[in-house]
């Protein structure tokens, strides 16, 4: 059981004690520290108000319903969007002209999680510096509420996922014409969340009319562990056999992470998600490209041979948005199947990610297969150590950069040791009490054998 306060919002467990799970008292708290901060950061006289979303999972509403109320109570208008995708709310608090937004969403965390996305005025991301001054207001519990006269309303709307799916479809990249003509036969994972609602409809949109959904009751009872990863999704690539489709499609509970199946089952590839959507993006705009330090090196090769330049930042959808920012950056996201259209919005989006793959997949006029095997051959082996509260994660990272100090190494978020072509990273997570260790290589047992050995120096510090 955990609470997790970091770039990636308030996450943490349902039940149990308070400051140690994600109870009904802390989630009043932190939003209420939320509230406070966005009031103080418009000190105009005008109403504020506040998008709130949610995914499918079983706490949603429950969590939902105090964020609203709090919000109200601080004087905040709140406008529900309901069962929603991360992306959509982030795209609200623009269509909407709102001062923020708060998502509710543990995204690829099992059931008994749930989080507290928080968003600016622009939908996106709340900053490091932001945040450091949320948590220092829920510290202090400085919170003063509205007398009754100026509580806020709830207003509920069901509009904005239909305007988030024709902002994609209408994107100057994507091509609906040549999907719409390709006749793909397409099985969805909705992993029992928004997806089942958000995908098909906008693939409906994008011309596409045979769609099979698989887990599409949005009770949040994952059928399986909902993070998009092979071993989760065998179900999926089942189902893309027996339907003879040409493709299946995986996202997480909130709808901003996706993968693919191919026609014969096998994985496209988590990884490769960001690859072949950055490969069609730079084919029509050239430019520079951005993903997270634990993310394949394909995306560097491919930037390199449409002639713009890749820029690593540090893990995280803040990190890398920033990154992006700074280097003008046409395309980027994450290794872990998140994209980021600049053009669109500055948030990892599933649904302009399924949009600008199948444009590509049509244009190419190659199976899902063929289209992978155009791009470069590489293996990440992705692992996790559980760390008991109270670890000292600095001292093992010490311990590991002195026995590898012979290696380039790069301390800029965790720890990320080169040998010769192949890398390892390892990095605390944003989401969870454990420590991620990512290893690539062009052979797979190579890339599985350095983390491995990671993996055994990790324990051993310990």
């Amino acid at each position: 059981m955990a609470l997790i306060k970091s770039i990636s919002g308030i996450r943490g467990t349902i039940g149990g004690s308070t400051g140690d799970n994600l109870t009904p008292l802390d989630v009043v708290k932190f939003t209420a520290a939320y509230g406070t901060w966005l009031l103080s950061n418009h000190n105009d006289n005008l109403k504020k108000k506040v998008v709130v979303g949610r995914d499918g999972r079983i706490s949603g509403k429950m969590v939902k319903d105090l964020v609203s109320a709090t919000l109200i109570s601080l004087g905040i208008d709140v406008i529900d969007l309901d069962l929603s995708t991360t992306p959509t709310v982030e795209m609200g608090v623009v269509f909407l002209q709102a001062n923020g937004g708060v998502i509710l969403t543990a995204s690829h965390n099992p059931k008994e999680w749930n989080a507290l996305k928080l968003l600016n005025k622009k939908g996106e991301f709340i900053s490091a510096e932001e945040g450091k001054l949320i948590l220092e207001i829920a510290e202090k519990e400085s919170f003063i509420f509205c007398d009754v006269d100026k509580i806020g309303v709830i207003s509920e709307n069901d509009t904005v996922l239909l305007q988030h799916i024709e902002a994609v479809i209408n994107h100057r990249l994507v091509n609906r014409k040549s999907v719409a003509e390709s006749g793909f036969k397409i099985v969805v994972d909705a992993i029992n969340s928004s997806g089942a609602v958000a995908v098909p409809a906008l693939l409906k949109a994008m011309g596409v009319e045979d769609i099979t959904i698989i887990n599409s009751e949005m009770n949040g009872k994952f059928a399986h562990n909902p993070e998009p990863l092979p071993e989760h999704l065998k179900e999926l690539s089942r189902e893309v056999v027996a339907q003879k489709a040409h493709l299946g499609i995986a996202v997480d509970p909130d709808v901003d992470r996706l993968c693919f199946v191919c026609e014969d089952g096998t994985m496209f590839g988590e990884e490769y998600t960001l690859v072949a959507v950055a490969d069609y993006v730079l084919s029509k705009q050239p430019g520079n490209t951005v993903s997270n330090m634990s993310s394949t090196k394909a995306l560097k090769d491919i930037t390199l041979k449409h002639g713009g330049q890749y820029f690593s930042s540090a893990v995280g959808e803040v990190n890398v948005v920033n990154k992006m920012k700074e280097v003008n950056a046409v395309i980027g996201g994450e290794g872990n199947g998140g994209i980021i259209l600049p053009e669109l919005h500055y948030g990892r989006d599933a649904l302009i990610g399924i949009s600008l793959f199948l444009s590509h997949l049509s244009e190419s006029k190659k199976s899902a297969k063929q289209l992978r095997n155009t791009f470069p051959d590489y293996f990440i082996s992705k692992n996790k150590v559980s760390i008991e509260k109270g670890v000292d994660i600095t001292s093992i990272f010490e311990k590991i950069e002195a026995k590898y100090k012979s290696h380039p190494i790069n301390t800029e978020d965790g720890l990320k040791i080169e040998f010769d072509n192949d890398w390892v990273h390892l990095r605390t997570s944003n989401t969870e009490p454990i420590i991620r260790i990512y290893a690539e290589s062009n052979f797979e047992t190579t890339a599985d054998n350095i983390a491995m050995r990671l993996i055994s120096d990790i324990k051993e510090s310990i």
